[in-house]
């Protein structure tokens, strides 16, 4: 059984799917729910620890308890599953699980050349744009203002960290599993490049015996069609019988540009889209009436068949105002972060209990995390892949519930439509 930690739910999901792909049963569960899990592990076993916004130290603590729980279930091979770009506290989990395990060595590798992640010479690229010239420079709670990972992941842990160049990786697998085993005698933590898929091939080729790998989750999609397959039936839960299309709740809480494309095109494509205003999330009073006055009108949409979006404010002057106006009240970017998704995943369980809905596309991993713990979700079943690292899956437990958690920077412009006719196609 494999054994993943995930920083948070829509990463979990993208590195679960990798999985569930390759025909391994693949289960999703937070950190506190964990003890909760269904009898009869999976072949992959994911837990989300939601530690992207917390302090290290805390973050540390959540990590080393979720490896000892994967190791106690019977898991001997383990992968920390870090944001694709190192925004975190990628330092301080990566530590945790090593210090869980008794370890000394892991090998990392951040590259996802199919959602534009690159790393060339240590130095990260989104998109063929330096990390530190990309949209991550401007993240609202870990504005990324460098490009070399050795560097960023050496600020953040006292272990020592050295990288492999691509001119090595695309020397073949027997080459860089030598050029590894070398590297492992002088340092703990090895980053390794990535141009393109054909670099993860032989990566994963290299690094499929390694009881211990970190970073993205693009290389796992590589190692788990060299796994041994299951001889049996994972005992998947049944899947809800097909009903006629119905209207799906949308919910969108990142501020990355690609979901404001995404919000942009659902929209034009028809979808009525209602604003969850920032101004008026910094006081309860307002927040509330607010939250269910939006959530009246999605049930509107809803009850007559149609999909419906409520979205966060995203115009980059409102964003600017409202982090003013809350720091004035004394609120960290953290805490409006944290602030915007708690008035969501009210409004989402008020949507969720009056319109008795059961297909949610979900945006952010904030707000998805916001959202599963609202409505008490405990654990997921992985299904089906609609985009690179965006599945859809199944709620574990009642009611069921078919759910697509979007990482706030994946998925084409389209995304959102796509989605919402694969919630409705699912078998």
């Amino acid at each position: 059984m494999i054994g993943i930690v995930a920083d948070d739910i829509t990463g979990a999901n993208d590195i679960g799917i990798m999985y569930a792909k390759a025909g391994l049963s693949t289960d999703v569960y937070p950190l506190e729910a964990l003890d909760d899990a269904a009898p009869g592990h999976p072949q992959a076993l994911v837990v989300d620890t939601n530690s992207r916004l917390d302090s290290p130290e805390e973050a540390y603590r959540k990590v080393r308890a979720a490896t000892l729980a994967l190791r106690d279930a019977g898991c001997r091979r383990f992968l920390n599953k870090s944001c694709s770009v190192f925004r975190g506290n990628v330092g301080a989990e990566f530590d945790a699980m090593l210090d869980a395990l008794d370890a000394s060595f892991m090998v990392i590798v951040l590259g996802f050349p199919k959602n534009g992640r690159t790393t060339l010479d240590g130095i990260h690229y989104v998109r063929g744009v330096p990390l530190e010239q990309s949209e991550f420079r401007h993240d609202p709670v870990h504005p990324m203002t460098e490009s070399n990972l050795i560097g960023i992941l050496q600020s953040q842990t006292k272990r020592t960290v050295d990288g492999i160049p691509i001119g090595i990786v695309e020397q073949g697998a027997e080459a860089l599993r030598a050029e590894i085993e070398r590297k492992r005698s002088v340092c703990q933590y090895l980053i390794l490049d990535v141009r393109d898929q054909d670099s993860l091939r032989i990566i994963a080729e290299a690094v499929r015996e390694e009881p211990l790998l970190g970073g993205s989750s693009a290389l796992s999609e590589e190692l788990a069609l060299l796994l041994p397959k299951p001889t049996a039936e994972s005992g998947e839960p049944g899947l809800p019988v097909p009903e006629a299309p119905e209207g799906v709740f949308c919910v969108a809480g990142s501020l990355m540009p690609q979901t404001a494309a995404q919000v942009e095109d659902a929209i034009r494509h028809g979808i009525a889209a209602f604003e969850l205003d920032s101004f008026l999330l910094l006081e309860k009073e307002t927040r509330e009436r607010h939250a269910a006055e939006q959530a009246r009108s999605v049930c509107s949409e809803l009850a007559a068949g149609r999909s419906a979006l409520l979205y966060a404010s995203n115009d980059k002057e409102k964003v600017a105002e409202t982090k003013r106006r809350a720091s004035a009240l004394g609120l960290s970017n953290a805490g409006v972060s944290r602030l915007v998704s708690a008035a969501l995943s009210d409004a989402a369980a008020m949507v969720v209990d009056a319109s008795g809905t059961r297909r949610l596309l979900v945006a952010g991993g904030e707000t998805s995390a916001a959202v599963c713990a609202r409505l008490g979700i405990g654990g997921l079943r992985i299904l089906k892949e609609i985009e690179p690292g965006l599945p859809s899956c199944l709620s574990l437990g009642e009611p069921q519930i078919r759910l697509v958690l979007k990482s706030g920077s994946f998925g084409s412009e389209r995304f959102f439509t796509k989605a919402i006719g694969h919630l409705n196609a699912l078998p």
